[in-house]
This record gives C-alpha cells, structure tokens and sequence, in this order.
C-alpha cells in the first residue's frame, strides 16, 4: 500500500499493524460481538507511582453481553503477565465493564491484551496501552564515546565521491512542475536513487527542501511524493532505502526482497563498518548534499520526512546532518537498539539477538549503537514531530519515546494509546501542516 507518505509492503510490518486492531468483532449465529479495552484516562498517560485503569467491555449489537469468558494479560511489551509481576487473569462479562489496575513502576509503557471468548462462535482479541512518565525514558546505553569520531570519517569517505548525478526527466500530468528520475553516486554500495521533482522556472535560491525516505521493504521511489512537495513550492526528492532503480515492474522488486535484499536489516550487523545501515544513512546525507547543490535552494530549509524504518532515517538525518532543520518522525523504527540492556524491547529490526545465557550478543550490540537512531536524536538540533503508538509491538513507545526525549530542538509528539503501527491520515496531515509552517516561518 502506498500513501502520500509511505508504503508499508513489508509483510512483517502489516501482519502488526493488524494485530494492533483497538476493537475486533466476530459474526456468531446470534449476532455481532464487539471488544474494547480503552484506560480511564483519554491520554493514557500517567505518572510512576499512580494507578492505571483498563476498562474491558464486550457488546453484542449494542447490548451487553452476558456469556462467555475475558482472559487478560498485562505485559511490558517482554514478558506476560506474572512473568513480569503484572496481573492476569479470567472476568465474567457483566454490565459494567470489567476493572484491571496496574500501577506504574518506573519509566515505562505497559499494555493490557484482551481475548475474549462467547459460549458459541471464535475469539476475539484487544489490546490497550498506557504511558508512565514517557517524558523520563532515557538512552538504554551511553553514545559510543567514538561515535562523532566514526561518523564523521564516513563522511570524509563519502565527499571524496563526486556526486556525478544521473538524471531522466520523467513525464508527468502536472504542468507547473518537473521531475526525473535521479541516481547519485555514494559509498556503501548503492547509489542515492530517487525521483527529483520542482516547480517550473523557480527563482534562484527560493524554494526550501523536502526529502522523502521509506519504511521497511523493497521498492522503487515515489513519484507522488516527489511531486506532492514540488507542487507545494519545494525542492522535492523521495528516495528508497536501497538505492535500487525505480519505475520497475513489481517482480523486479519481489525479486530482490527474495535474492540480495532478504534480510537486510541483519546484513553485516556484527560490526560497524559492514553493518548494512552505514550505507543507508550515507545514501541520506548524499541525496542532502545533491538538493543543497541545486541552484533553486533557499539556503536555509531542509526537510526529511518518513514512517517506521523512514522515521528512524529521519531521526538519522537529523544527527548526521546538520543541514536539517525539521525532521517529521512517524513510528519510528531503528530505535533502541540495546533496550534489552535496561529492561526494555528492542525496537524494529530487533537487531540484536540474546545469547545462549539470555544476554544480549555483545559483539553486535557494541556493532549496533553505531546505527541507533536514538544514538543521532541526541545529535539533532533540528525542530522535530513524531507521532507514537502506545500499543506498537514493531516500534514499541518506550523505544520512540527514547528518542524523543534525546532530541535537542524544538520539538512536540502525537500520543496515540489506541494505535498500533500505523501512519493514518490525521497524522500525515499533521505532519504535512508542520513541514508547510516550518517552510513559511523559515523563510
């Protein structure tokens, strides 16, 4: 699926997003059963210390129902239930909805899962979220003392590489703007490749950046980003995360996801220099440094917008470069990657792995921190808005928030507490509405 903003095809990704559902319904022979657990404060947020309330109730075409049994268990988004010292257990359904309370024990996201089952007919299943003191969630571990150190090596690296860029114009039904299809050269092993779009006979130095990065999974570029931006008065660039040629058929890319690009998102991971996304974030400061060369720049404003896997790029871009001066952050993934080490899951792509003895692998943890988005937040300066879901199980809150709370500039979040991950509509207009402001006021 494709949306202005990104296209989730990661099979991965939208099996999640469908286990995220707040409320399911299921058709027995006497009619329409509805779950829902919400908690009983609108924001789900909380203090450590207090008290949260999941409410369950279960309806029947708009009547309670009254057989049939609630299993619940809440978790940490780790271990179930009296695993991690949290209640579970079994409810009859009544006419008040049922009671489970959890107090907050420090920093954290606790989710309530729901499963309710009828005398007759299949089960069906909730989930709810709630926040405690999010605004204290901090680095799992420290920055590498060498991180800037490593990083700004990559870059040296990366300008000795002429830019050599390749374009295509590319025929579109828009007569106020131009696109092509872009390829510039990098290191890592993949070009920057991209669909570049601009609005038509602009004046010198007048239009601000924007820069489109993708979420997980294999694709080519979005020529309708590319001109949605150019058709707002920006120099308007979407790139896929792989460098890999755009416009191809859908089993070229299919193709790819099953060959080279299988699993990418563990490639090289044991360490810093051969882990895959060293590459992927060159390719981030490669197209910046193309669209800042373009004679229509302002100068001033560069953009980078993007969900889940985009959302951890655009946290990167924000630390790696200090040219950005707004990032829009949805969901994103590539966050936290050593959370198990304070008690907290790992974010997307759970990269990585426990040992035999439970712990995490240290060799590819120490490989990790060098690409953990959280690690760059604590490097950007730029204004920020990122949106969190309190029931993500693929970006858990507890790693988005760890990197919001290490963001530098001017910065607010969307709390969603019944949202899983997803970039809805209101969230992508919202984003939209920031890059617009941020672009006007800037200028």
């Amino acid at each position: 699926m494709q949306t202005v903003f990104f296209r989730l095809s990661c099979c991965v990704l939208l099996l999640a997003l469908k286990a995220a559902a707040i409320t399911s319904a299921l058709h027995a022979a006497e009619g329409a059963f509805s779950l829902k657990v919400v908690t009983d404060r609108e924001n789900a947020i909380y203090r450590v210390g207090e008290e949260a309330t999941f409410l369950i109730s279960v309806t029947q075409e708009n009547d309670q129902a009254a057989d049939g049994t609630i299993r619940f268990v809440v978790d940490d988004f780790r271990t179930g239930g009296t695993a991690a010292g949290l209640p579970q257990g079994i409810v009859t359904p009544g006419a008040e909805p049922a009671r489970v309370v959890v107090k907050g024990r420090g920093p954290e996201f606790l989710r309530c899962q729901v499963t309710y089952t009828p005398d007759e007919g299949k089960a069906v299943r909730a989930i709810a979220g709630a926040a405690f003191a999010p605004e204290k969630i901090g680095l799992s571990l420290p920055v590498p003392d060498d991180f800037d150190a490593f990083w700004a090596e990559q870059k040296r690296l990366l300008a000795e590489v002429p830019l050599d860029p390749k374009l295509t114009p590319v025929e579109t039904r828009s007569e106020s703007t131009v696109s092509f299809d872009v390829q510039v050269s990098c290191t890592g092993g993949a070009p920057v490749s991209g669909y570049f779009s601009k609005p038509k006979a602009a004046a010198s130095q007048s239009l601000p950046i924007v820069l489109w990065v993708h979420g997980a999974g294999v694709r080519g570029s979005s020529l309708g980003n590319s001109q949605k931006g150019a058709q707002a008065g920006f120099l308007s660039m979407d790139i896929n995360a792989h460098g890999s040629p755009n416009g191809k058929p859908g089993s070229f890319y299919s193709e790819l996801s099953k060959g080279p690009l299988s699993n990418y998102r563990h490639a090289g991971r044991e360490g810093r220099d051969t882990i895959y996304f060293r590459g992927m974030y060159l390719r981030l400061v490669r197209a910046i440094d193309f669209l800042t060369t373009q004679p229509e720049w302002d100068g001033k404003t560069v953009v980078v917008v993007g969900h889940s896997q985009g959302g951890g790029q655009s946290l990167v871009a924000g630390g790696i470069d200090d040219r950005v001066t707004l990032i829009a952050s949805g969901v994103p993934a590539i966050c936290d990657h050593s959370g198990e080490s304070a008690g907290r899951v790992n974010g997307w792509p759970k990269l990585v792995p426990n040992g035999v003895d439970g712990k995490p692998d240290p060799k590819i943890q120490l490989a990790a921190r060098y690409v953990d988005a959280v690690c760059f937040a604590t490097r950007c300066k730029a204004e920020a808005i990122m949106s969190v879901g309190f029931i993500d199980a693929v970006c858990p809150p507890s790693s988005c928030y760890a990197a919001y709370n290490a963001l530098q500039g001017g910065k607010s979040i969307i709390n969603e507490p019944l949202m899983g991950h997803a970039a809805p509509k209101h969230i992508q207009d919202a984003f939209w509405a920031r890059i617009l402001e941020h672009a006007k006021r800037i200028r």
